[in-house]
């Protein structure tokens, strides 16, 4: 079998509504049937995938983040976020933004941020009368942020991979957070304006202070995970079960909100979520193995050289490759894979491994909200109830101002290296 029908059968099967993960595993074991391979490499493949310390990161991540939104510690930053910006035309729009950007202190991953903030900001958004595509589009975009800024799983996974600082991939990922979030908050301007938003509450200094006092312990949060990880206290895994265990103590001791049965049915949620994560993950990790055995991104990154020896011209290449990549592959996964292909290349082009390792998880990071992969696409039409092919068509136009984002962080590497380089350099 060749890889083009390799490819042809995994995208029909994907066409006929079969999940991402059963087309990648029966389209991968087809392959490695018709081969000389023995059939047992598809079960050690898949258990090899997701036999990682790294991934033990995320069933701790998604805990967090739904028991944050269980004991009420969302909320409170929903809260929070609310009075700071709720004051704009559109505000929830902005709240959405900004709630994000607080939230991507403390999950590390998009799918966390998505599952748990989502269900309150597309249930306050739909209540204050927003179109349920508009929340979504805006939901997902901004959930995006989550693994830019520190923590970051994709990050640790990369540094990893690529023998690259983690502590330097961290501090290079705040200032494009940033930016990321500023330009969402102009597109939902854009919105507010074209579509005559209102505002949805008038702004004052007694909310903004009653607000940020009950949210100031679960504000906390990003300080404890991100100081404990750059100061060495315990690693990015450890910070995903610190941020557990804060999130219980919180939810327990301090503002007594969490009991038994929701903290069993917090634990179903996240083992099924976790449980979808890991099985993209698994069906991701043999398909991989195919390309990999079979020499195919080294023969790809051969020809990309040979097409052209304009460093411009090469990166957008490269940007294109990874967004492709990003829209069939599960995140681990894709830099698991190609960044022993294209970190040469970049290096030889003189970009520095913590400046690509941004561009490659903000590449990745706009792959999940396109399908077919498009897990915060899923997650937030489960969340949302609405159906997946809407979320596709509202998520569309936020991808606009990520792509931008993208571009500046790709030919403007000042913006990425400007904290690695003055707190570590």
């Amino acid at each position: 079998m060749t890889f083009t029908i390799l490819f042809l059968i995994i995208g029909v099967l994907l066409v006929c509504g079969v999940p991402v993960a059963i087309a990648l595993i029966g389209g991968s074991a087809l392959f490695i049937l018709t081969g000389d391979v023995p059939p047992l490499i598809v079960a050690h493949r898949v258990i090899n995938g997701v036999d990682s310390f790294p991934l033990l990161a995320v069933p701790f991540f998604i805990l967090a983040g739904n028991l944050m939104n269980s004991a009420g510690i969302t909320e409170r930053i929903f809260s929070f976020a609310l009075a700071l910006v709720g004051w704009m035309r559109g505000g929830l729009g902005h709240v959405n933004v900004g709630a994000s950007v607080i939230f991507a202190g403390m999950s590390g991953a998009a799918v966390a941020d998505a599952g748990g903030l989502g269900s309150i900001e597309i249930k306050a958004m739909r209540d204050a009368g927003y179109e349920p595509g508009f929340a979504v589009g805006v939901t997902a975009a901004s959930s995006t942020i989550g693994p830019i800024i520190p923590p970051s799983l994709p990050m640790v996974i990369y540094g990893v991979v690529s023998g690259a600082s983690i502590g330097q991939l961290f501090a290079a990922g705040f200032l494009p957070g940033m930016i990321m979030a500023a330009s969402l908050m102009l597109m939902v301007a854009y919105f507010a304006r074209v579509r005559n938003f209102k505002r949805d509450q008038p702004f004052a200094w007694k909310l903004l202070w009653v607000t940020f006092t009950r949210a100031f312990l679960s504000l906390l949060t990003p300080v404890i995970i991100v100081g404990g990880i750059l100061s060495g206290a315990f690693t990015p895994t450890e910070a995903a079960i610190a941020a557990c265990a804060y999130a219980l103590f919180l939810g327990l001791v301090v503002y007594r909100t969490l009991t038994l049965k929701r903290f069993l049915r917090v634990s179903f949620d996240t083992i099924e979520t976790t449980a979808v994560v890991l099985f993209v993950v698994a069906a991701a990790s043999i398909f991989a193995w195919i390309l990999t055995s079979n020499r195919v991104p080294e023969a790809a990154a051969t020809v990309l050289l040979a097409l052209s020896d304009r460093p411009w011209v090469i990166l957008l290449m490269i940007n294109l490759i990874l967004l492709i990549v990003g829209c069939f592959m599960e995140t681990v996964a894709a830099i698991t894979i190609l960044v022993p292909v294209l970190l040469p290349v970049a290096v030889e082009l003189g970009i520095d491994p913590v400046h690509f390792g941004v561009i490659m998880v903000l590449n990745l990071m706009l792959g999940l909200l396109t399908p077919p992969v498009g897990m915060v696409l899923y997650v937030l039409s489960r969340v949302s109830g609405v159906r997946f092919e809407h979320c596709v068509v509202s998520t569309a136009p936020f991808l606009i101002p990520l792509v931008a984002c993208l571009l500046l962080m790709t030919f403007v590497p000042g913006i990425a290296m400007w904290l690695p380089t003055l707190i570590y350099r």
